[in-house]
């Protein structure tokens, strides 16, 4: 079968383990050893204490990959040893099933209905976010998180709004709980500010979230990076297309000069899709219209023959 006409899926399994290096390994190499999967990227962090892996594969590939890497990372991971800086609830944090090439969004959501139900055969309680919600509140993931670990860990039980759609109401002894589902590509671009102040990154980081009034498919956090001079604002951008990375990169631009502060540098977790990539270069190189910067621009597109 050609590569073009295969039915790709990605997934950016997150795991709460950004330290031990030898523990993200063996995880990873659930995935390696899976046949038709290939890693794109992986990248962990002692701040956030958090890896972020990401690969692509057949469907049925990616499912049985992140299933085994989870249960791997099940055996590994201790939540109730666990610090961090980035919003957790469980030693499997999140599993997104994101249509990469010829897969429907609902594919993706049946995929995450399936990995759900494994995890809950291994006594993790599973909520599902994004497309595969099947409550508009979750839709959001910062709803599911209310609370964190240490919170959702007793109000699981006794909240009903806390109930989860797969599993037990009540989180495993040392995984705790996670949460999977569809969605579409999610861009990871943080942004660092000249400064040690981490109020003045909370402050601006407060003023681009979504919530609190900022742009649309956005969300923010201000972080402490130990061992640096600068402080972070962490950034997730759900639809590039909707709000493009330079409006949120000059938002924060702006933000940041209230404050007498500039931008020190950028960090880019993942990958991102060419489009994104596009349509910031498109505004940066202030191009006439009707011109339009388009992948056929790219003298690379013009390789494969």
């Amino acid at each position: 079968m050609q590569i073009k006409n295969r039915k790709i899926v990605e997934s950016v399994p997150n795991y709460s383990e950004g330290v031990d290096g030898k523990k993200v390994e063996e995880i990873v190499q659930e995935i390696k050893n899976t046949p038709e999967t290939r890693i794109v990227d992986v990248q962990y962090d002692s701040n956030y204490n958090r890896a972020v892996v990401t690969f692509v594969g057949t469907p049925e590939a990616v499912l049985k990959a992140n299933i085994a890497a989870a249960k791997k990372a099940i055996s590994l991971i201790n939540m109730n040893e666990h610090k961090g800086q980035h919003p957790r609830i469980g030693a499997i944090d999140v599993v997104p099933f994101v249509p990469a090439q010829n897969v429907s969004i609902e594919e993706c959501i049946e995929l995450s209905k399936q990995f759900a139900e494994e995890m809950a055969k291994q006594g993790i309680p599973v909520y599902l976010y994004e497309e595969s919600a099947t409550m508009s509140e979750r839709k959001n993931i910062d709803n599911i998180r209310v609370g964190e670990y240490e919170g959702l860990k007793q109000t699981i039980r006794t909240n009903p709004k806390h109930k989860p759609d797969y599993g037990p109401s009540e989180f495993h002894p040392t995984a705790g709980a996670m949460i999977t589902g569809a969605r579409e590509p999610l861009i990871s671009f943080n942004v660092n500010l000249g400064t040690q102040d981490i109020k003045i990154a909370k402050k601006v980081a407060k003023a681009i979230h979504l919530r609190s009034g900022g742009l649309v498919n956005v969300k923010a956090m201000g972080t402490i990076l130990e061992g640096r001079n600068y402080v972070q604002v962490g950034i997730s951008n759900i639809n590039y297309r909707k709000t493009p990375l330079y409006r949120q990169l000059e938002l924060v631009r702006v933000e940041a000069a209230r404050y007498g502060v500039n931008i020190v540098g950028t960090e880019l977790i993942g990958v991102l899709p060419l489009g994104a990539v596009l349509n910031s270069i498109e505004y940066y190189l202030q191009l006439e219209k009707p011109e339009k910067l388009e992948s056929k621009h790219l003298l690379e597109s013009f390789f494969d023959f």
